[in-house]
């Protein structure tokens, strides 16, 4: 594993979107690249549906 984040993205990003299979497989995606899970997620309600966040950080990230 590299010891900088792939694509030249930033060691801190949020994964938002519809609470659905989309979601989860980009958060799967991103947790198999070498991410990890910063925190608990996030839901709140648009008065449509579920949207969901979660924080991911690249290992040795200090922020």
């Amino acid at each position: 594993m590299s010891n900088s984040p792939p694509d030249g993205k930033l060691p801190y990003r949020c994964l938002t979107g519809p609470d659905d299979d989309s979601f989860c497989a980009r958060v799967s995606e991103a947790l198999r690249q070498g991410w990890r899970l910063h925190g608990s997620p996030a839901l709140t309600y648009n008065g449509d549906r579920v949207i969901v966040a979660q924080a991911v950080v690249w290992p040795g990230y200090e922020g």
